[in-house]
C-alpha cells in the first residue's frame, strides 16, 4: 500500500504567483533539510501565517523568485507545498539544481522535531519517490552538510538519520 500524505496546497495558504519558476531536469538526486529559524507551529491557520511570512521574507528581504523551499512542514506534521515537486527551489546556495528542500517550521537548535513532523516528512520522501520527483536512491543532507550554517539546528541535525532510514 502507498503511503500518502497530505499537502496543503498553495492555492490553500494563500501563495503569492512565482516572479518566475524553473523546472528541475529530471528527479531529484538529493533531498537538503532545513529549518526556518523562525517560531514554530501548529494547526493550519497558525502555520499558515507562518507560511505566508517566510514567503514574503525570501520574496520582499531576500529577492528571491517565490519561497525557497519545496517544502514546509508545521510541528504538527502538516505539509505546506513550498515550490512544490519538479521546481528548482532557493535553499542551499550552489545545490538547487538537483535536490528537494523540505524546511521544518520552527527553530532546531531549541526545540525537538515532533514525531508527527518526521513520520510526514518521510512520508513525502515515500512520495516523491513513488511519484517519480525523487531519485530511489537519493541521498540526503542538513543544510550545514553543504553550507556554513547551523542550519537545521542541533536537534533536527541529530534526528535526520530517523529519516534516512525511508528507503
Amino acid at each position: 500500500m502507498k503511503q500518502t500524505v497530505n499537502i496543503v496546497s498553495r492555492e490553500q495558504w494563500g501563495a503569492a504567483p512565482p516572479k518566475q519558476k524553473e523546472t528541475l531536469r529530471g528527479p531529484a538526486q538529493r533531498v537538503v533539510i532545513h529549518h526556518t529559524a523562525f517560531q514554530s507551529c501548529r494547526g493550519l491557520a497558525e502555520c499558515k501565517e507562518g507560511v505566508l511570512h517566510i514567503q514574503r521574507f525570501h520574496m520582499n528581504d531576500r529577492d528571491f523568485d517565490d519561497i525557497g523551499y519545496n517544502f514546509l512542514v508545521g510541528g504538527d506534521g502538516l505539509v505546506f507545498e513550498g515550490r512544490g515537486w519538479g521546481v528548482v527551489g532557493a535553499h542551499t546556495k550552489g545545490h538547487n539544481r538537483d535536490t528537494l528542500g523540505i524546511a521544518f517550521m520552527g527553530n532546531y537548535t531549541n526545540d525537538t522535531p515532533s514525531k508527527d513532523a518526521l513520520q510526514s516528512v518521510k512520508q513525502l520522501l515515500i512520495s516523491g519517490v513513488s511519484l517519480g520527483f525523487l531519485q530511489p536512491q537519493f541521498v540526503l543532507f542538513g543544510h550545514r552538510d553543504l553550507g556554513n550554517t547551523i542550519c537545521p539546528g542541533e536537534n533536527l541535525y541529530a534526528a535526520l538519520p530517523q529519516l534516512r532510514s525511508t528507503t
